[in-house]
Parts: structure tokens; C-alpha cells; sequence
């Protein structure tokens, strides 16, 4: 897959074919390219060039997609940013990109303007204000009569940086490659038999990795049409695929639980329907079949990290589904399980489980101290425990990381940790995983707290808020005496 020119090649191929469905807009292959054009052009008459970074804090719309791929048509690095950071956030992950250029939705931007001026590089704001005239991005992409002008670009070139969070407290940008975004583009043609005709239902975040490989990526290379939902509610999924005949969802397992258990799910016709993929954490193995059942469709399930661009294993439709099991490496990559003295352990032993192959990221971004600790030789040690089958099917058996991942998001208790601490009145906190049906896990905190400082859990969630993106904010606190 020839990354650096996906969209327009597609485009090439399938010019009036509908690329994009959103509200009660489509856009075509051919005037999303030309969009995409008109916007890289714009770049670089800012002065941005091979190398530089481009931050995008966009929600689920066409601005997304067109940015994206503007950065990536002039060798610049796409940056994505999780559209929940706080201004506390926001200013830590344009400052440790080298972002000199952010385009964001309405709230980020007024995010983004209180930090502005204690920001080195990130001077030029580029606000995208609904998809109408008037608003800067779109009048932008509408009238821009400049042609962009592509530098030479390679497979190993540094492509997109997504922010992941870090053991010490602050996220670290992964970056990936155009050879690692490849791998990705190729998952639904080579895994799900995937075709023209398939329509993806963008539900989950295009700036989680996840949500850029199968529900971007993925259709966009083989001239499939993708239906943007930027506000998510059950009744409303359910309608979207009812009216689009969408062939195929992705979701973390809390949104396909939410759809089994919805008292709407009847009402609607959902026959246009192939399959679906989960992700992001495990599912509960016994629930497969009853999305089977009551969907009426194979559910598969993938695993991978940030750092594997994210897609490195996969149940195969074509090969039995063992209960349990995350899959089977794809194509490419091989994995394996190590015990702690790096000895690959044997079937049934359980051990930390480290892949290798094109979808091993290139590093993370001025930080190969942290780069050489997850990768050594080539192989991404994932932390993840895990133990395989003769067969080469492979068990996930928890974390050996000290991680939280919640509704498929990932939460490292040291963050939240150093947030707490700030309040005033808290001594020590220590924050943990509660298992929860629903999202996976919840964030709870164990606060003590300062002698003669009064403070409840509604003042230690305000406090959080302020700093932290809602799905790192405790929803269980618990004071110790």
C-alpha cells in the first residue's frame, strides 16, 4: 500500500464516489482530494514543511479527514490530539510536539487561547467552525486556488504522532510511519474481504488510533464511503446504520453492550450489517455469541497498541474463533511470549507478550530513553501479559504495566496520581482500576487527606476536571482515615 499517495490514487479510481457521509452532507473522492489540495497548499504557505509538526484537535467530522490527510500530502506530521484535553493538557502536548500549527474545533480553540502565549512554536491557529461558509477551515478548502507541492516522501518517513500515556506521569507522542499507517490501510481489503461497497460507521475517535485504522484508513483505501458520527448516542448509531446501509461497525466492547442491551434495538433494520470489530480493551468472552444472536453478525476482535499503529492481532473471519482468544498475529507480523529473563516461553505459559513486524512504531518523539525500553531488537514488548495455544491463538491474562483502560481509553494511575496531589488538602492519594461491565474499568481514587484540610469528593473531582480529560477523572473516590 503506497500511503503517500492513498487518497489520491482512490480518488483516481472511484472520482464521484461518495468518501464521506455526514449529517445531511456527502462528499466525493474527487473533491475530498481536491479539498485535501487546496488545504496542504494552504500549509505550506504558512511555512510548513517536510518534518514539521501539524497538531489536529477535531472531533468525528470531514475537517478531520481532510486535515489529516493535508498533513500528511506535504511530509509534514500529523499530531492528534484527544478533542477532551483540558488547557492544562492542551499546553503540554503542543509544547512537546514542536506544533506549529493547530487546527481545531470551536472549544479547542478557545482551549488553545488561553495557553497561547506561553507557547514556543504554535503561533498560527486555524479554527474549524462547522462545515459552512464562514468558518475559517471550511473557506479555506472551499476557495484555495493553490496547488501543494509534495517533497519526496519514504516509507520509514515519520507520518503521525498520537499521544499515549507515559509510566512517569506525561503522555510521550508515538510516532508512526507512512510504512506503519500501510499496515492499517491494508486491514479490511486483506482480513474482512472488504470492497468498494463497504460503508464504515465512524464511531469511534479518529484521533485514537483505533478509530484512524479501521474507520479512515482502512475504507478510504479501497474506495469505500465512511458515515462521521461526531456525538454519539445508541438510538442514534442504531439510525445511522439503519439509513446509510452501514456494512460494518467498530467499537470499543461498551458500545456493542450498549447496543445488545438496548430496548430500541428492535426497531430498527439492521440487516445492511457484515460484521463488527471490538477493541481497545477485552471483551467478555461469553458475550460474543449473543451479539451473534441478537445482531446478527460475527463479531471479531483486535488487539493492538498505540505503538503498533495500533492493529498487530486479529480473529480471523475465515479461521474458527476460540473464546477467549484475541486472534492470531496478521499478516507480517510475528509475536511472541517472553518471561521475565527474555526466554520465549512455551504454549500455556503465560508471560509478557512483544510483537514484531511493519506495525512496530518508529519510536516515541525525543524520548529514546523510554524508545529502548519497549523496543529492543526490533521487538515492541507491549506489557501485556498474555500465554498462547499450540495452535498460535493468543490469551491476554492482564496488565504488567500498571495501567487502567477504560471504555478503551488508556489511564496510567501516575497521572492522576500527580494531579491529586496538587489539591491542598490531599497528604497521599493512590489511584486504581474497578472493574466495571459497562466500560472495562473506572478510575477510582484512595485519597488521604491533610490534617485540619477539610475537602469532599465533590471538590477533588472539580479539581481534577480542571486538569484532567473526563475519562482519567476518578468516579469513584474513597478518603482514608
Amino acid at each position: 500500500m503506497n500511503m503517500e499517495s492513498l487518497l489520491q490514487d482512490t480518488a483516481a479510481l472511484y472520482p464521484e464516489k461518495t468518501a464521506l457521509i455526514f449529517d445531511d452532507h456527502q462528499i466525493c473522492y474527487r473533491d475530498l482530494d481536491r479539498f485535501v489540495d487546496a488545504l496542504a497548499a494552504h500549509f505550506q504557505t504558512l511555512g510548513a514543511g517536510k518534518g514539521d509538526k501539524i497538531a489536529l484537535a477535531l472531533g468525528n467530522g470531514p475537517e478531520f479527514v481532510i486535515a489529516y490527510f493535508a498533513a500528511l500530502r506535504i511530509g509534514t506530521v500529523a499530531v492528534t490530539l484527544n478533542i477532551m484535553s483540558t488547557a492544562y493538557e492542551l499546553q503540554h502536548l503542543l509544547e512537546d510536539s514542536d506544533a506549529k500549527i493547530l487546527v481545531a474545533g470551536e472549544s479547542q480553540a478557545k482551549r488553545y487561547e488561553t495557553v497561547a502565549a506561553t507557547l514556543p512554536q504554535c503561533k498560527t491557529l486555524i479554527s474549524a467552525a462547522g462545515w459552512k461558509p464562514g468558518s475559517p477551515f471550511y473557506d479555506i478548502v472551499h476557495t484555495g486556488a493553490g496547488t501543494a507541492a509534495p517533497p519526496a516522501l519514504g516509507r520509514d518517513d515519520a507520518a503521525v504522532m498520537i499521544y499515549t500515556a507515559g509510566l512517569t506521569g506525561k503522555p510521550m507522542g508515538a510516532v508512526l510511519t507512512y510504512k506503519n499507517l500501510g499496515t492499517q490501510a491494508e486491514l479490511l481489503r486483506t482480513i474482512c474481504n472488504g470492497t468498494s461497497a463497504d460503508r464504515a460507521l465512524a464511531a469511534i475517535p479518529f484521533f485514537h488510533s483505533f478509530g484512524a485504522s479501521v474507520n479512515l484508513l482502512s475504507p478510504l483505501a479501497i474506495g469505500g464511503s465512511v458515515v462521521l458520527m461526531n456525538r454519539f448516542t445508541v438510538e442514534g448509531l442504531l439510525a445511522a446504520i439503519q439509513k446509510e446501509r452501514v456494512t460494518y461497525i467498530t467499537g470499543v466492547p461498551r458500545l456493542f453492550l450498549a447496543m445488545l442491551f438496548s430496548e430500541k434495538l428492535k426497531d430498527y433494520d439492521l440487516g445492511s450489517l457484515r460484521f463488527g470489530i471490538t477493541g481497545g480493551s477485552a471483551m467478555p468472552p461469553e458475550l460474543f455469541a449473543e451479539f451473534t444472536k441478537h445482531l446478527g453478525i460475527p463479531v471479531l476482535e483486535g488487539y493492538g497498541l498505540t505503538e503498533t499503529s495500533p492493529c498487530c492481532i486479529f480473529t480471523h473471519p475465515d479461521r474458527p474463533q476460540k473464546p477467549g482468544s484475541i486472534g492470531t498475529p496478521l499478516p507480517g507480523v510475528a509475536a511472541k511470549i517472553v518471561d521475565d529473563a527474555g526466554r520465549e516461553a512455551a504454549p500455556g505459559v503465560t508471560g509478557e507478550l512483544a510483537v514484531l513486524g511493519d506495525v512496530v512504531m518508529q519510536g516515541y518523539y525525543k524520548n529514546d530513553a523510554a524508545t529502548a525500553e519497549v523496543i529492543r531488537d526490533g521487538w515492541l514488548y507491549t506489557g501485556d501479559l498474555a500465554h498462547s495455544d499450540e495452535e498460535g491463538y493468543i490469551f491476554l491474562d492482564g496488565v504488567k504495566k500498571r495501567m487502567i483502560i477504560t471504555s478503551g481509553f488508556n489511564v496510567y494511575p501516575r497521572e492522576v496520581e500527580m494531579i491529586l496531589d496538587m489539591h491542598p488538602a490531599v497528604a497521599s492519594s493512590r489511584v486504581e482500576g474497578q472493574k466495571d461491565l459497562m466500560r472495562g474499568e473506572i478510575v477510582k481514587a484512595v485519597i488521604v487527606r491533610k490534617p485540619g484540610f477539610p475537602v469532599d469528593d465533590k471538590e477533588i473531582l472539580q479539581h481534577c476536571r480542571q486538569y484532567l480529560s473526563a475519562y482519567k477523572v476518578p468516579r469513584e473516590v474513597v478518603f482514608e482515615v
